[in-house]
């Protein structure tokens, strides 16, 4: 994880991901979207992964863990994440844990994370986290009309 976490951290990465095959992929995208699009296009790339994220909310511990990622490291984690963490397989380190994750403006909850905060399980996160990635792709591509 150590190579990872240095990569995370020297180019900047939001995400950084060492396949089960041992090819590793870097990303620089915003929130879950990453995770999101590689569980959605590329499920096996993610099976028995190993990810350095930058920050981990509740949102991204669902997608980590039902696509089967084996190993997480994160400067932050949310207390939210690590409850539903605990009781999966995925094989978790952090630095700091805090309440929530904090939206990008800083004066309230990220989104994702407020969103699936309630959701009784990790199946019906994703479905939450499914409508707001795609309520979210409408509102771009009609600001692009």
């Amino acid at each position: 994880m150590k190579e990872l976490t240095d990569i995370l951290i020297s180019e900047d990465c939001s995400l950084v991901m060492r396949t089960a095959t041992g090819k590793i992929r870097k990303f620089h995208g915003r929130g879950v979207e990453d995770l999101y699009k590689l569980l959605n296009d590329e499920p096996a790339a993610l099976r028995g992964a190993e990810i350095a994220d930058k920050v981990v909310g509740r949102g991204a511990a669902t997608l980590m863990i039902l696509s089967g990622v084996a190993k997480l490291y994160t400067p932050v984690l949310s207390e939210k994440a690590a409850e539903i963490l605990a009781a999966s397989d995925v094989c978790y380190s952090y630095d700091k844990l805090v309440p929530n994750i904090i939206n990008r403006r800083g004066d309230g909850i990220c989104p994702v994370e407020a969103l699936t905060s309630t959701a009784g399980s990790v199946k019906e996160a994703y479905k939450l986290i499914t409508k707001f990635i795609t309520d979210q792709r409408k509102k771009k591509g009609a600001g692009n009309a």
